[in-house]
């Protein structure tokens, strides 16, 4: 007898119906309508596709689930509409908001191996190719094909659902915020329940309840007008590649642990979330680097440092002419670097706090460029709130074993506008893993994974029906 097998009637077979549709292919072909429709949000040519992704793809199939739904018009000129459909069944009842995106990076249609494209559905073994396999419109998918399991096994859901899709998430959600807090009776709910991001391991269901924040700096020395001769003027002119170099320096020792005191979270490795990030162990996948253990914050175990604690890097770096150098002291020198953040830090605080540290090691020379078109703030639910142990019992109920419990992403995504705007608790259920190529040719989902997630997440719907009126009460 399979695990599911051995769960209540009604929800194993609700279980049963979601990963049927894996199994008979129906899955896999609204996918292919999902990723024939090239919404690339970086191409501004690509405008009115976003906005036919949510009338006619989306809305579409959410109009046969028995949700009503309306575009919301983007305030920044150039931007896409977002999408808000909802199911009310019982205004006294919990409702869930489910998040997605349906705009995608650009296709880089030539550089996909094997005759494979961007906006053709091509299956190898256990992966699943095609632009928003994995980014974003395989994870939504997915949920909505979880929903509609739910409705067609118990003749409802047992709870009020409404869905955001937007179509901005890869040029930095611009909009977004104010949308939200244009329509923020309509979006109300009792909890945000989305997929995006990897797993934590391809074999591990992953639950995160927020994400690191993310601040982009340009450190730049900027001392003299043009080049000068390093024969006549070497020793006599201060080097800005030099200098430059010795204030990265600064920022962190050799083996990359920050050195400026505001930039360290100690409070946030909670017990709570060392407990949690203890049963996870970081795994790169078969196609990802060999992690550096002598590498950041030496106190910590690999876990704590990507999802508990802050990380620096220098992204890009210049001075002269790197692809022509010259015998010559260069003027200036630029590097672009970032600093992802976790609850704890003070974002206001981060470039005063920079600017203080350069100070007082005699960097003033070097001048903090604020270059965050979009910024991330750092959130985190409580790993013991009763919606986040709600989800992992639910999960564990279905796969037989409980999830990685993240405290948060270590990248960023836009979970600070429900937090902020909206004031929501936030979980998260991916249904990726990092070795999937986003934002690259030949991205892929796992097969494997999907027909995994669709059975994780009817289960989870099927149990936040249960909950009636009130949120969960887990002990």
């Amino acid at each position: 007898m399979s695990h599911v097998d051995s769960l209540t009637p009604h929800r194993s077979s609700c279980i049963e119906a979601a990963v049927s549709r894996f199994d008979d292919g129906r899955f896999t072909r609204r996918l292919a309508e999902l990723v024939a429709v090239p919404t690339e949000s970086q191409n501004p040519e690509r405008l009115a596709t976003l906005r036919s992704y949510l009338t006619d793809t989306i809305g579409s199939w959410v109009s046969e689930l028995g949700y009503t739904s309306r575009v919301i018009e983007n305030p920044v000129e150039g931007a896409g509409p977002l999408l808000l459909a909802e199911r009310i069944e019982d205004p006294a009842a919990v409702t869930v908001l489910t998040y997605g995106h349906g705009d995608v990076v650009n296709g880089q249609d030539e550089a996909w191996a094997d005759g494979r494209g961007p906006w053709t559905l091509s299956i190898d073994g256990d992966r699943i190719y095609g632009r928003g396999t994995a980014d974003n419109k395989g994870q939504h998918a997915i949920n909505l094909s979880a929903l509609d399991a739910v409705i067609s096994a118990r003749g409802k859901l047992g709870f009020n659902s409404k869905l955001m899709i937007e179509t901005g998430e890869e040029t930095g959600s611009p909009g977004l915020r104010q949308m939200l807090a244009e329509n923020r009776e309509a979006l109300a709910a009792d909890l945000l329940l989305s997929s995006d991001g990897p797993r934590a391991s391809p074999e591990r269901p992953t639950i995160f309840t927020g994400a690191r924040g993310a601040i982009n700096v340009d450190l730049v020395v900027d001392l003299r007008e043009g080049a000068h001769h390093s024969g006549n003027w070497g020793g006599l002119l201060r080097d800005p590649g030099i200098t430059l170099a010795h204030a990265l320096a600064s920022i962190t020792d050799e083996r990359g642990q920050i050195q400026i005191p505001e930039w360290r979270p100690d409070v946030s490795l909670t017990p709570a979330v060392r407990e949690a990030l203890a049963d996870v162990p970081l795994a790169s996948g078969d196609r990802g680097p060999v992690i550096d253990e002598d590498w950041g914050e030496a106190s910590l175990s690999p876990a704590e440092r990507v999802w508990g604690w802050n990380s620096f890097a220098v992204l890009a770096m210049t001075s002269g002419l790197p692809d022509r150098p010259q015998n010559a002291i260069a003027p200036s020198a630029r590097a672009h670097c970032q600093l992802r953040f976790v609850v704890g830090t003070d974002p206001d605080d981060i470039l005063p706090a920079l600017r203080r540290h350069l100070d007082r090691n005699g960097f003033d020379q070097v001048e903090v460029v604020d270059t965050s078109s979009v910024r991330f703030n750092a959130t985190r639910l409580d790993p013991n709130d009763p919606w986040v142990r709600l989800a992992s019992n639910s999960i564990a109920t279905t796969t037989g074993s409980p999830p990685a419990l993240l405290p948060n992403l270590g990248g960023s995504l836009p979970n600070d506008v429900f937090v902020e705007e909206l004031a929501m608790p936030t979980v998260w259920v991916p249904h990726s893993y990092s070795g999937c190529n986003q934002h690259a040719p030949d991205e892929h989902m796992l097969a494997s994974v999907a027909r995994e997630s669709l059975a994780i997440m009817a289960g989870l719907f099927w149990d936040l029906g249960e909950t009636g009126v009130a949120a969960p009460n887990v002990g």
